[in-house]
């Protein structure tokens, strides 16, 4: 079974448009958000090997996103590895669905 590789651009022009629609989401935050949408990561640490970003520098966006409340919901977290499991929140759903993209 071969695994298929996630689509860079739509990747960049989510996390792009998710930045012009709302200004307070750093791009880290924003392609968190659209990770999710687009079925590419759905945790902190897929997310940061993906990225080859640190996961502390992961889980600290989290956190900043989660406080906020309705952009992103923390679902799980894994005591052990630090994993968090999220999802969009109503608003990070909101901002998502404007763009007309299923979610993965």
């Amino acid at each position: 079974m071969t695994r298929t590789e996630p689509d860079a651009e739509a990747f960049v022009d989510t996390t792009e448009r998710l930045m012009r629609l709302e200004s307070r989401l750093s791009p880290l935050q924003a392609g968190l958000l659209a990770a999710h949408h687009l079925g590419i990561a759905r945790d902190s640490r897929s997310f940061s090997r993906l990225l080859d970003i640190e996961h502390a520098l992961v889980l600290r966006e989290i956190t900043a996103l989660e406080e906020t409340g309705e952009l992103l919901s923390v679902t799980r977290r894994d005591a052990r590895t630090m994993r968090t499991f999220y999802e969009s929140g109503p608003e990070g759903a909101r901002l998502l669905a404007a763009f007309g993209i299923p979610p993965s």
